[in-house]
């Protein structure tokens, strides 16, 4: 500043005074010396950077040009008031430093301001239209500042569909500031209503994403929203999210309960895109509660519906016809039912061509219990799967993708053969067991990570050590109603590691869990328990000495695993001595 009102003589660093002590005046603060700068540009080089503080911390001058302002930017990069951040291609450039900017900024009229805001929205939009949707949220946030508020709603409500499967945390955010908006409209506004259900549905649809506190009080505000309007469209979207955050948190009987409600309001509103896009929170509900009756009768529902559109209904999940299909391979295998092996792989090929959180979901989904319940081999296919899955989640920034594909993998490579593999399994479920715990999320299926981690530790001789962990992890799954779920292969690994052990009390226990599983009551018949009780005793007919037992239950168990083609029973079955 004394440089540029000749108070000051010469170069940075060698500067002198060409005035007198007495002579020479300072603006007070560091905002007036930066405004009284700006007011000595010219007037093209001060248009430029008042506009360019409009745009942003970052510009270019096409935008300034799409604005009707000739650009003066050497001006002000020799003012040092901008930086050139990009050279190549389109140069770009940015303010150096943000108080600068905020200076430029708040010294033009408001209304001259707000007119550049809704200027630049509009160009924003024009630029490119195949990227406009990527654009939303800088388009509301312009919109926001030029005072309209019911457009800059609008594309805060597109902002969040574009994020949805890229980024919840941004999406959620430009939900809330929808919802704000929409709760400052006067309530005369014959819209206000409809405008405050929307966002609100979308945060309790997503609400297991990040676990808010707030979610029953953001559903209570909703449903008396809707008892207003009567639409009960928002509703179902709502309970469907609840059901996942019921389920993510491990609360598997109010969310099987709640997931049977929501299947029944979705499928009275006679809208199969909303069955298709609500279908899979409900089925995976159902699926973690073993009630595979339920997950048969839903997924071929949404697979009917779908008409192989992978993408429809996909406000919530990339493509819920994926999920569907993997769900529906599950029921089938798991009740004896042929064309599992053919929905499993369909579901898995769909899935790559979506987002990441669907395919991480799916190979989850397909392998999780696939290798688990021995119906799949942990083969070099199913290893590389799961990897690509997980190396395209990691990619995609997505905060939970990763740990569903790390679950698949630390349980498939804990039934490889190698050392070094099954090393590595232990390591990957005692990082996913961690991370669920700390997320509070998956809280459902930590369980059955922990029967496996512990089943490795015994496996290394530590079987002191691993029982008290497969015994009250698997004693959560009864409690929670997931014994004919995942608490088939967590009580098949319970009784292993007890006859491994081979006390009295042990057999004795191992009798009980083998008792428990067969009477556990069931819609229909389950082949899946079927084929592990088979083999489970033979191995305590086996423990008992009774060899007579023990060749029938093996000779049986071996013919039921290559009847229904379980590849893991089969490998196991021929390992039988």
């Amino acid at each position: 500043d004394l440089a540029e009102r000749g108070v000051l003589q010469g170069v940075r660093g060698a500067y002198s005074s060409a005035a007198g002590v007495a002579e020479v005046s300072m603006p007070a603060t560091v905002q007036a010396t930066i405004a009284a700068r700006i007011d000595r540009l010219a007037p093209d080089a001060k248009r430029t950077l008042s506009a360019a503080a409009v745009i942003g911390s970052r510009f270019n001058p096409g935008l300034l040009e799409t604005l009707g302002i000739e650009p003066r930017v050497g001006d002000l990069v020799l003012a040092e008031l901008v930086d050139q951040v990009r050279f190549t291609g389109a140069p770009e450039y940015q303010f150096h430093h943000p108080l600068i900017r905020s200076v430029a900024y708040e010294a033009q009229l408001k209304s001259d301001r707000a007119e550049l805001h809704r200027r630049v929205a509009a160009a924003i939009e024009a630029r490119d239209p195949a990227a406009v949707e990527e654009a939303a949220a800088l388009i509301a946030e312009h919109l926001e500042a030029a005072g309209d508020l019911p457009a800059c709603y609008s594309w805060h409500l597109r902002a969040g569909a574009w994020a949805t499967s890229r980024n919840m945390a941004a999406a959620r955010g430009s939900w809330e500031r929808a919802r704000t908006i929409a709760d400052s409209l006067p309530s005369e506004d014959p819209n206000q209503v409809a405008m405050r259900i929307a966002p609100r549905t979308m945060l309790c649809g997503t609400a297991y994403r990040v676990h808010p506190n707030d979610a029953s009080a953001r559903f209570d505000e909703l449903r008396q929203l809707c008892a207003v309007t009567g639409d009960k469209a928002p509703l179902a979207v709502a309970m469907a999210g609840l059901v996942m955050d019921h389920a993510y948190r491990g609360r598997m009987r109010q969310a099987s309960k709640l997931a049977s409600e929501a299947m029944t309001l979705i499928e009275s509103l006679g809208d199969p895109t909303l069955i298709v896009g609500l279908s899979f929170p409900a089925l995976y509900a159902k699926i973690e509660c073993g009630q595979w009756a339920d997950v048969l009768r839903w997924s071929e529902r949404v697979v009917h519906l779908a008409e192989g559109d992978p993408f429809m209904g996909n406000f919530i999940f990339g493509s819920p016809l994926a999920l569907a299909l993997e769900s529906r391979g599950t029921a089938r295998y798991s009740l004896g039912l042929p064309g599992w092996r053919e929905d499993l792989r369909h579901g898995l090929e769909m899935a790559h061509g979506a987002d990441p959180l669907t395919y991480a979901g799916v190979a989850a989904l397909g392998y999780f219990p696939g290798v688990s319940n021995g119906v799949l081999a942990a083969d070099d296919r199913a290893v590389r799967e799961i990897k690509d899955a997980l190396r395209l989640a990691e990619r995609a920034g997505n905060d939970m993708a990763p740990e569903f594909a790390r679950m698949a993998l630390g349980v498939a490579l804990a039934h490889r053969h190698t050392v070094t593999e099954r090393d590595q399994g232990l390591t990957v479920m005692a990082q996913v067991s961690d991370v669920f715990a700390e997320r509070v999320h998956n809280l459902g299926d930590r369980p059955l990570v922990d029967v496996y981690l512990a089943r490795e530790w015994a496996w290394r001789g530590d079987t002191d050590e691993a029982i008290p962990l497969v015994r009250s992890s698997t004693e959560r799954l009864v409690r929670e109603g997931q014994l004919l779920a995942w608490g088939i292969p967590a009580t098949a690994v319970l009784v292993q590691t007890l006859i491994d052990r081979g006390g009295e009390s042990d057999v004795a226990e191992a009798t009980a869990a083998i008792i428990r599983l067969a009477k556990a009551p069931a819609e229909d018949r389950l082949f899946v328990r079927d084929i592990w009780l088979l083999r489970l005793h033979a191995l305590l007919a086996r423990v008992e000495g009774d060899d007579v037992t023990y060749r029938d239950y093996r000779d049986r168990y071996r013919k039921m695993a290559n009847e229904l083609g379980f590849e893991g029973h089969m490998q196991w079955a021929e390992e039988m001595p």
